[in-house]
């Protein structure tokens, strides 16, 4: 399957002797604990850090997902209020919290007595934007999938041949995602966010992002349904909903969703690839 790359990606687990994994429980996270369990049986352990960038439900799904697997599942929390450099909200955001993150799961694999800290990176990430991949490499993570040349399409087609859980689902990175670089992140900001995101999923879309420019939301669809969004009377409940959040303009990006939409407005010298977009 996927040309010999998921007896490589096992091959190069096994050389670990036991690993924690950096768990999200979204797909690629989630086929590269399966893939751990299978290989490295019970020397492996997930752990998911909870911050106000994601949703409380979020973890509970994680804990499931884990748990379904055969792995004991650890949350660590961490609290980003302390870090402005972080809530700033700078062009290499992304940087600085997966330096944070990552810093604080390394030390929980040391407790936990497991030698490799691996994450979910694969290879298609490795082509785009994402600062925060260069955290990783100053730390020593390990990104098995993208080493063995997977990228999401594989992961996908391996989780669907292997039975694992989820291999549909959409991705769904950090809410932090949603706001422009440079305009400061808030909890306040990240719950509103959240909630006008519930309420487009709630009535059917699915792939979708709020981006925040504080009173304006700009709404990101799958092309397909953006006749579905304009008509009514599905226009006039979603501006209500998003107006009963706090948003007084309510936008709907005709070029429809795209992941990593708010590069867009960073000037070419900052787009070099580092790793993959951010959402």
């Amino acid at each position: 399957m996927a040309d010999g790359r998921l007896e490589r990606l096992e091959g190069i687990v096994s050389t670990y002797g036991g690993c924690l994994v950096a768990y999200s429980g979204g797909v690629d996270s989630t086929f590269l604990l399966a893939v751990a369990r299978r290989v490295l049986g019970e020397r492996v352990a997930a752990v998911t850090v909870r911050t106000l960038f994601h949703e409380p439900e979020e973890i509970d799904e994680a804990r499931r997902r884990a748990v379904a697997i055969g792995v004991t599942h650890g949350v660590l929390a961490l609290d980003l209020q302390a870090h402005p450099e972080v809530l700033a909200n700078p062009h290499d955001r992304c940087y600085h919290c997966k330096r944070l993150v990552f810093s604080a799961l390394q030390r929980r694999a040391g407790e936990l007595g497991l030698p490799v800290l691996a994450d979910a990176t694969h290879a298609g990430d490795l082509l785009e934007r994402r600062p925060g991949i260069r955290a990783l490499r100053e730390l020593g993570v390990a990104s098995p999938l993208a080493e063995a040349g997977l990228a999401k399409a594989d992961i996908r087609a391996l989780s669907a041949a292997l039975g694992i859980e989820g291999a549909e689902r959409p991705s769904s990175p950090c809410l932090a995602t949603r706001v422009p670089f440079d305009s400061p992140i808030t909890e306040e900001r990240l719950r509103r966010i959240a909630g006008a995101e519930r309420t487009l999923r709630a009535r059917g879309f699915a792939g979708i992002r709020v981006r925040d420019y504080g009173d304006l939301a700009r709404i990101e669809v799958r092309p397909e349904d953006l006749e579905r969004a304009v008509a009514r009377p599905e226009r006039s409940g979603i501006v209500g909903s998003l107006r009963g959040l706090g948003y007084r303009y309510v936008t709907l990006d005709l070029a429809g969703y795209r992941s990593g939409s708010m590069d867009e407005a960073l000037p070419a010298s900052r787009l070099a690839p580092t790793g993959g977009r951010e959402g």
